[in-house]
């Protein structure tokens, strides 16, 4: 089923039906529950995506998403005034930013970057190497209140950010309206719910590679583009075997078995970690020596409006990427992460190593320039409202 998922964005398959053909009995169930919280909310899908999963303790409504919006741009949702979700996670740049790492409100610097948000409704995990995060509402807990390294910096037993919030007469009308029947709406717990539905909107699918697969457009992306989605999909290439599906990234919130993370090459320093230490990836909750170094496949929607590239941002371009995966691994010539990251140990057997013309390059490059989704980057309703 895992792979049929991954195959949509290839083969423009049905959805709906797709899902429930192929969903074992249990993810049924969920997806049927799914629906259930959805049944209220009018989705504005693009062509050939299936309605996101939903929990059932937080069902989507209107108002709960203009909630979530409000407080995804609020700096009064920050210890200090000074940031907000919007400060790492810039519509304009997919909803990411463009430092190598990310930087909380107290301006410590985070070993990783900041995510992507685009299509993050459909993802199976929320963290780069993070195995136990699985829903939206969970993972907001992290920026909210995760102290190591700091990101907003609140606590969760000071209520001085919900006093600032309800002083705000736009709260005190949408905080009621997004949890009708509540008689005390205003808890962290409805802020992060609120976010995780704003959130479950930010849906891309109408780059020119979507106006040309699913909406039959053959003239939307290039004859360059097009040869470039051939090496992307199939070998020697199979860039698709960890960047698949509508996301064009790793497991799908649709998938039944567990979430994939793997190890490219990067990095192999001497020693017992082959990564740097504050970055050993899946082993961190493993403790398993082979799950040094494996992280999980990003989405490549939007790359080209991304860089840097990687985990730790550590590729300045796509050019880069490309020749880090051709080389089946980065080769760093001297300095404190000086190694032959092809000779990891503990690298993924996806990552062989290829040869990779003048040409193949400038197709690979145009066809995920054809990722790029304007009207995403671009749409009003996922814009900053307090300005």
């Amino acid at each position: 089923m895992s792979q049929a998922i991954r195959n949509w964005a290839v083969t423009g398959t049905s959805m709906c039906a797709t899902v429930f053909r192929f969903l074992p009995a249990a993810l049924l169930v969920l997806a049927q529950a799914s629906f259930g919280a959805n049944a209220q909310f009018a989705w504005k899908l693009p062509p050939g995506f299936p309605m996101p999963p939903v929990p059932a303790d937080n069902p989507m409504s209107a108002d709960k998403v203009e909630l979530g919006r409000r407080l995804f741009y609020d700096t009064r949702l920050s210890v200090n005034g000074k940031g907000s979700c919007a400060t790492c996670h810039q519509q304009a740049v997919g909803f990411t930013d463009q430092r190598p790492v990310a930087v909380g409100v107290t301006g410590e610097h985070h070993p990783r970057r900041a995510m992507a948000l685009a299509n993050v409704a459909y993802f199976a995990v929320f963290n780069w190497a993070n195995p136990t995060v699985k829903s939206l509402e969970q993972q907001m807990l992290t920026p909210l209140f995760n102290n190591h390294p700091v990101e907003l910096g609140l606590q969760r037993d000071n209520p001085e950010a919900l006093r600032k919030l309800l002083s705000d007469p736009v709260y005190r009308q949408l905080f009621p309206k997004a949890f009708p029947g509540d008689a005390g709406p205003y808890t962290f717990d409805h802020i992060t719910k609120a976010i995780a539905a704003f959130e479950r909107t930010l849906i891309s699918g109408n780059s020119p590679y979507d106006r040309y697969r699913y909406q039959h457009q053959p003239d939307a992306i290039s004859a360059s583009a097009k040869r470039g989605e051939d090496l992307f999909f199939h070998a020697p290439f199979h860039c698709s075997r960890c960047h698949g599906g509508i996301t064009f990234g790793g497991s799908s919130a649709f998938d039944d078995d567990d979430p994939e993370f793997f190890n490219t090459g990067l990095y192999n320093l001497p020693g017992l970690f082959s990564f740097p230490k504050d970055n050993l990836g899946l082993y961190e909750f493993t403790h398993n020596l082979k799950d040094v170094g494996k992280f999980g496949p990003p989405s490549l929607r939007n790359v080209a409006v991304r860089a840097p590239y990687m985990h730790d941002g550590s590729i300045s371009t796509l050019d880069g990427v490309l020749n880090h995966y051709a080389a089946g691994g980065r080769t760093i010539a001297s300095g404190p992460y000086a190694g032959v990251g092809s000779k990891n140990p503990n690298r993924s057997d996806f990552v062989e190593g290829f040869t990779l013309t003048s040409q193949q390059r400038q197709d690979l490059l145009a066809f995920l320039a054809s990722l790029t989704d304007t009207q995403f980057l671009q749409n009003p309703q996922f814009a900053d409202p307090w300005k």
